[in-house]
C-alpha cells in the first residue's frame, strides 16, 4: 500500500528528512512516533502529495503522490491536525458536501454515527466543542470510503471518553480493510492501535517493530517494586536490590521464580507488601530512551 525508499527532504540547510524507507502493508495500522522536529510530518505530507522529496522514491497504491492527482485523492482519506470547515455550515452538510466530491462515498449517517456525532447532526460547526469538531475532521476523513487513511494527530481535545470512542472507530475501519497511517504524542494510543510502531529522530526511523517487542522491549528485565521504609535492611531481601525513595526496586529475567522468592519471604516473615508492582518498561520508556540518544549527525 505504502513503499518508501531512502526518502530526502531539506530546507535551506536543514535536513528534515535523511535517508528514510519503509513499508505499510493492506490492512496495517501503523503509527509513526517522533518529538516535535523529528521529521515525521514532513514525512507524511510526502505521502500524502503535498511536499514533494529531494531524493529518493515514493509510492501509495502503486502511484506516486505527488503526480496522482483527483485520481489517487479519490482512494485517500486525510485528516489534518487543523482542518478549515465552514462554521456556519451543520454537521450534516459538511459531510454531505463533501461526500459529493467522491465516485463512491460512504453514506453520510452512516459516518455521522461512526464517529459519534448522532446528537450533533443538525448543529453547526461553530457550536461543536473542540473534541467533536475533532470527531468531524475524523468523519471528512472516512467519508470517501479511503483504501489508505492518514490520521494527524487524531485524538487530540478529546476526553478519555471520547478517545476510547476513535480507537474503537479505527478498529472498525481496520475490520473493514482500511490502512491507516496515524501520528500521535499517546504513547497508550500508540499501544492500543498500531499492528508496528515506526520511530523518526533527527530525520532517521531510529526503531521499527511492534508495539511489544520495538526496542527490545520483549526482552527487557521486568522490575519488582515493593514498598521499603528507610530503616529496614535491603540485605534482607531474598534478592539483590536497589533503593529508589520509599520503594526496594529487583530487576529479573526470571519473573514467576523471583516474585514467588518475595512473596514467600514476605508470608514467612510477616510483611505486608501492599504496594507491590511487577513491570516491564512500557512503549513510553522505550520511546523516550529511544528519543533521548545523541542523534547520528553523519
Amino acid at each position: 500500500m505504502i513503499d518508501v525508499s531512502d526518502l530526502h527532504k531539506s530546507y535551506a540547510d536543514v535536513a528534515a528528512v535523511r535517508g528514510v524507507s519503509f513499508q505499510v502493508e493492506a490492512g496495517e495500522v501503523v503509527a509513526v512516533l517522533g518529538p516535535n522536529g523529528a521529521g515525521k510530518t514532513t514525512t507524511i505530507e510526502m505521502l500524502e502529495g503535498f511536499r514533494t522529496p529531494d531524493s529518493g522514491t515514493i509510492r501509495v497504491l502503486d502511484t506516486d503522490p505527488a503526480t496522482g492527482g483527483s485520481a489517487l485523492r479519490q482512494r485517500l482519506g486525510i485528516v489534518l491536525q487543523e482542518c478549515g470547515i465552514d462554521p456556519y455550515l451543520s454537521v450534516t452538510e459538511v459531510l454531505t458536501q463533501h461526500a459529493s466530491y467522491y465516485e463512491h462515498p460512504r453514506g453520510v449517517d452512516d459516518v455521522i454515527t461512526l464517529v459519534g456525532l448522532d446528537e450533533k447532526r443538525s448543529s453547526r460547526v461553530k457550536t461543536l466543542s473542540g473534541g467533536q469538531q475533532r470527531r468531524l475532521d475524523v468523519g471528512l476523513g472516512i467519508i470517501g470510503s479511503p483504501e489508505i487513511l492518514f490520521l494527524d494527530e487524531p485524538t487530540t481535545g478529546f476526553d478519555p471518553s471520547a478517545r476510547r470512542q476513535a480507537w474503537e472507530l479505527v478498529h472498525r475501519l481496520r475490520d473493514l480493510g482500511t490502512t491507516v497511517l496515524l501520528t500521535t504524542h499517546y504513547m497508550d494510543e500508540a499501544q492500543e492501535l498500531a499492528d508496528r510502531v515506526i520511530v523518526i529522530a533527527a530525520g532517521r526511523i531510529i526503531a521499527e517493530g511492534t508495539p511489544d517487542t520495538i526496542g527490545g522491549r520483549s526482552q527487557a528485565r521486568t522490575t519488582i517494586r515493593i514498598p521499603w521504609p528507610d530503616d529496614r535492611d535491603l540485605a534482607s531481601l531474598p534478592l539483590p536490590a536497589t533503593r529508589d525513595g520509599q520503594n526496594a526496586v529487583m530487576e529479573t529475567d526470571a519473573v514467576t521464580r523471583d516474585v514467588h522468592a518475595v512473596t514467600t519471604w514476605a508470608i514467612d516473615h510477616g510483611i505486608d507488601l501492599d504496594g507491590m508492582t511487577v513491570t516491564r518498561p512500557s512503549l513510553e520508556d522505550i520511546y523516550l530512551e529511544l528519543t533521548s540518544a545523541p542523534a547520528d549527525e553523519s
